[in-house]
């Protein structure tokens, strides 16, 4: 596959940021690549375009399947596997959303809650060490109860409030 300068500069810093989101910038090379890309591209593919290991591409593509990003497909008359990944950016938000939840933010509130627990009993821990676990505990539930809710709102509900940004503070009836 052939990159377009425009699609090599998407491509690099999309990797910059994935290194800078705790994600290897490979994995974030290869999935802005499919990303951007039309058709369906082998590991082969992968690996000549962006200038990597084939190796290093498998390792990859195992972990944008974990994440549900990236899929196998087969194209007629070849035999190798082609991925694609999702084309829909609000779906692909919502997927890194869930999974980082899932393996960030669920063992924390896991841990906050039996921090909270055995607090109750400890006295060398003071009242005010102990309140800030349970506030940061009461933020991340409160958090991802709120996330829970915005993610099963529809799409055209979801961009409204976007677009009103600060503005839902009037319409909340708090002035600035």
């Amino acid at each position: 596959m052939k990159l377009s300068t425009t699609m090599q500069k998407f491509v690099l810093h999309w990797g910059e940021m994935g290194s800078r989101w705790g994600v290897n910038r490979t994995v974030a090379q290869i999935h802005a690549l499919l990303y951007l890309a039309n058709d369906p591209l082998n590991a082969e593919d992968i690996a000549e375009t962006l200038g990597i290991a084939r190796s290093n591409v498998s390792t990859s593509l195992k972990e944008l399947q974990s994440w549900g990003l990236v899929k196998i497909v087969h194209v007629m008359g070849d035999r190798r596997d082609h991925f694609q990944s999702m084309k829909d950016v609000w779906d692909i938000f919502f997927v890194i959303l869930e999974e980082r939840k899932r393996r960030e933010l669920d063992p924390t509130i896991t841990t906050l809650r039996e921090c909270v627990l055995e607090s109750e009993g400890d006295t060398e821990t003071s009242a005010e060490t102990k309140q800030r676990i349970e506030d940061t505990l009461s933020f991340l539930e409160q958090s991802t109860d709120w996330f829970e809710q915005i993610r099963k709102l529809e799409r055209s509900t979801l961009i409204k409030i976007l677009k009103l940004g600060g503005k839902i503070q009037g319409l909340l009836g708090n002035k600035r």
